[in-house]
């Protein structure tokens, strides 16, 4: 059995990859959600089912988080909670693109203390502790020291060029996306974009993994009104996020109408 919860959800990550692999563009049956929660497969919840037997048999003390599963509110009282997407990015996996991912993380008392993400199809595995460096595939992660908005390359949707979130109009950054949130937050902690924001609610197990794995990395992660984030709450819910180098995060709040300040 692994000692550490990182060498648990880094094992459990790699055969939730072998497993999605068995259904990606085979046609998995795959219907939606309903209430704008879009669409799930048959790969989701048999990915699910295998990690929450992986990990909760190993961990059979701690709470439970997964997009797939039903919140049990047990997880609350519980002094570890897993947080779990076990498919991040399902229309990408069901189109057959390989930019989905399994994004795996602990809780303890609010703030996560080990995280990974992984790309099966890529062979990317990026994975971090509270107390350790950010890694992909066990070397450090260097993100960017863009400073300025103008220019800069942001991972977000079109969402985020609403001229209502912004004071005197969106900043002219370079707009890209990638299917999978998790993905996004480790790309900008690898120093392949600048940053990467969401400007509304974002879903904790969409955000627990990476947003560690960027912390570790040196980045700043908050929401959008640049609160920390907390975690294995009542709704897991954030409002909205923002991932980058501290000088660049501060532009951002500058310019966010949300921003108090």
């Amino acid at each position: 059995m692994p000692e550490t919860d990182l060498e648990l959800l880094s094992e459990a990550a790699v055969k939730a990859g072998e497993l999605a692999l068995s259904f990606w563009k085979k046609a998995p049956e795959a219907w939606d959600k309903g209430g704008g929660a879009g669409p799930v497969s048959e790969a989701d919840l048999a990915v699910n089912a295998l990690l929450e037997d992986k990990l909760r048999g190993a961990r059979p003390d701690y709470g439970w988080l997964s997009e797939e599963s039903a919140d049990d509110p047990a997880r609350l009282a519980a002094s570890a909670t897993f947080i779990v997407d076990p498919i991040d990015g399902t229309r990408a996996f069901l189109n057959g693109d390989g930019g989905f991912s399994h994004a795996l993380a602990v809780a303890r008392e609010g703030e996560i203390v080990a995280g990974v993400v992984h790309l099966p199809v890529h062979g990317l595995t990026y994975s971090a502790t509270v107390d350790g460096p950010a890694l992909l595939n066990g070397k450090p992660l260097q993100p960017g020291t863009r400073a300025a908005l103008e220019g800069a390359s942001v991972l977000t949707s079109k969402l985020s060029d609403d001229p209502a979130h912004w004071r005197d109009g969106p900043p002219a950054y370079r707009r890209s996306f990638r299917p999978s949130l998790a993905w996004r937050l480790c790309l900008v902690a690898e120093g392949k974009f600048d940053a990467t924001i969401s400007l509304r609610k974002a879903w904790e197990w969409d955000i627990a993994a990476g947003s560690l794995i960027a912390e570790r990395a040196g980045l700043r992660a908050t929401d959008q009104r640049g609160a920390p984030l907390r975690f294995n709450r009542a709704l897991p819910q954030s409002d909205g996020l923002i991932v980058s180098n501290p000088s660049l995060h501060d532009a951002f709040l500058e310019k966010l109408a949300s921003w108090p300040g």
